[in-house]
C-alpha cells in the first residue's frame, strides 16, 4: 500500500493507504473528521465538500493519494480558538440550514466562491453553489448567509 503524507487541518498525517480509497473515507473512517458528510458518493450532493491545496473539491471524487503532500481543510479546521469562522457564523445566524447534512460543504463552497469574488450577487452565490445541494431550505437563506458571510469576511479578512 502507498504511504502518504498530507496535512489535515494543520497536522500532518503520515497514513498507509489503499489505492482506491476515498479522500472522503481517509478524512472519516481514519482521522476522525466526521464533520465532512458522505453524501451520494458520486460527486452529485457536494456534501462531502472540503479544500484541498486552498480550492474546493467534492473529497468522494478525490482518491487519498492524490491528496499525498497537500493541504486539506475540513469543516472543523475552519474554526479557531473555539471560535466559528465568520461563514459558518453567518450560517447560523441566517438559519441557512434545517437538516445540516449540506452544511459543512455548503459553508466550504461559500468561502471559495468569495475567494474569487469577494462581493457577489444573488446570482453569482447561486451559480458557484450549483453543486451543492440543499433539500431542505430552498436556498434564500443559505444566499442570505453567503451575503453575510462575504460581508464578516471582507472586514475580518480570515479566509483558509
Amino acid at each position: 500500500m502507498p504511504r502518504i503524507a498530507v496535512t489535515v487541518d494543520g497536522i500532518r498525517y503520515e497514513e498507509d493507504v489503499e489505492p482506491r480509497l476515498l479522500l472522503v473515507h481517509l478524512l472519516r473512517d481514519r482521522l476522525g473528521k466526521t464533520g465532512t458528510p458522505v453524501g451520494c458518493d458520486t460527486s452529485n450532493c457536494g456534501a462531502c465538500t472540503v479544500m484541498l491545496d486552498g480550492k474546493s473539491v467534492k473529497s468522494c471524487s478525490v482518491l487519498a493519494v492524490q491528496a499525498d503532500g497537500s493541504d486539506v481543510v475540513t469543516i472543523e479546521g475552519l474554526a479557531t480558538a473555539g471560535t466559528m469562522h465568520p461563514m459558518q457564523r453567518a450560517f447560523h445566524e441566517e438559519h441557512a440550514l434545517q437538516c445540516g447534512y449540506c452544511t459543512p460543504g455548503m459553508v466550504m463552497a461559500a468561502i471559495d466562491l468569495l475567494r474569487e469574488d469577494p462581493d457577489p450577487s444573488e446570482e453569482t452565490i447561486r451559480h458557484g453553489l450549483e453543486g451543492n445541494l440543499c433539500r431542505c431550505t430552498g436556498y434564500c437563506n443559505i444566499v442570505r448567509a453567503v451575503r453575510r458571510g462575504a460581508q464578516s469576511m471582507g472586514q475580518a479578512v480570515t479566509t483558509p
